[in-house]
């Protein structure tokens, strides 16, 4: 790839805080361009648990994290971003004031006046356990992320974790399974509260069991699991009949290149200016999860928030001569008319 291109904004990322700053820049007429590592649109919503209920997005008691996606992808239709999949940002440079020229692992060349920064943690996988033998029946009966719910419907599960996911998915599978373990090393949770009760209740009624205790091996042949030998926290040895096991320890992230663009870094975080959510570097935004500031919260309602503040200060970067005036999308008829409201 040769040909320079020319946006307003690039964007690193295309979770959903990515793709509300496309909403909030585009309101400002800035039009921006997105990268993104991942061969989907949706970051870790769309490749990790596309399933998964979110409850907390305002006005939203219950979506889909795939649906949420999908509503945002809705909104940003009249601003039409551009999309670079499968691509990773490898190279920053100042090349004017405010200008910076923008290269990718593929090639492609981007100048931009204003970067943002909306890479979650940056590239993730998942924590595999310590399981020997365990890779043969990974993608077969071992999964770390959970696409599809009704592959799992009359299957004897196991899931293993103590967080948010690993009771979200006891919680959503337990209908599902023909019987569901969780499985975890210790009695206290890191999950939130409610799910726990929600959990600890289903136990009660006998819906499902809970088992302390960490997995050692498995059995089974052909990358199929046919049972986990679990040593329990008393030290007895204890079998677990299984179709599916579905172990949940957190995300391993892999900041990457960004590490090198010369921003400054806390702890492998950006630390930003809680006005304007812009970095160190004049220009250069951070917003999600891959920010820090004092009383952050990783939630994506956090990243709608900043991404909003950032398109503020944004505008001075794209219309340096050009003043802004803020505006109400239910009033004003210059915005409904770039959304297209009839």
């Amino acid at each position: 790839m040769t040909d320079v291109i020319k946006t307003d904004v690039m964007i690193v990322g295309a979770g959903p805080v990515g793709l509300f700053a496309v909403f909030e820049l585009g309101l400002l007429d800035i039009k921006a361009h997105l990268v993104d590592i991942l061969d989907k649109i949706g970051g870790q919503c769309a490749e990790l648990y596309p399933e998964k209920p979110i409850y907390d997005i305002p006005g939203l008691p219950k979506i889909s994290a795939q649906g949420l996606v999908d509503n945002l992808m809705e909104q940003i239709k009249p601003f039409s971003p551009q999309f670079h999949l499968n691509e990773m940002v490898e190279k920053v440079e100042r090349i004017g004031d405010p200008l910076f020229r923008v290269t990718t692992n593929a090639g492609q060349v981007f100048e931009c006046k204003v970067l943002v920064i909306a890479a979650g943690g940056g590239s993730f996988q998942p924590k595999r356990p310590p399981i020997p033998g365990i890779e043969v029946y990974e993608a077969k009966s071992v999964h770390y992320a959970v696409r599809q719910m009704e592959q799992f419907r009359g299957k004897r599960i196991l899931v293993a974790g103590g967080g948010d996911s690993a009771l979200d998915w006891t919680l959503n599978l337990a209908p599902l399974a023909s019987h569901l373990t969780l499985l975890h090393r210790r009695q206290d949770f890191r999950a939130a509260p409610d799910s726990v009760n929600k959990m600890m209740t289903l136990v009660g009624e006998g819906k499902i069991d809970l088992v302390l205790g960490q997995v050692t091996s498995l059995e089974g042949q052909d990358g199929q699991v046919s049972a986990a030998i679990v040593k329990r926290t008393d030290g007895s040895i204890f079998n677990i009949a299984c179709d599916a096991i579905l172990p949940f320890f957190g995300l391993t992230m892999k900041l990457g290149p960004v590490a090198d663009w010369g921003i400054a870094m806390r702890d492998e975080l950006i630390p930003v200016d809680t006005g304007t959510f812009e970095t160190n570097v004049p220009g250069i935004f951070a917003i999600g999860d891959i920010n820090t500031y004092p009383g952050k919260l990783k939630l994506i309602l956090s990243g709608f928030h900043e991404g909003a503040l950032m398109a503020q200060k944004a505008h001075r970067y794209v219309y340096p001569d050009k003043r802004l005036t803020f505006q109400y999308t239910t009033s004003s008829t210059s915005l409904q008319k770039k959304l297209g409201v009839d």
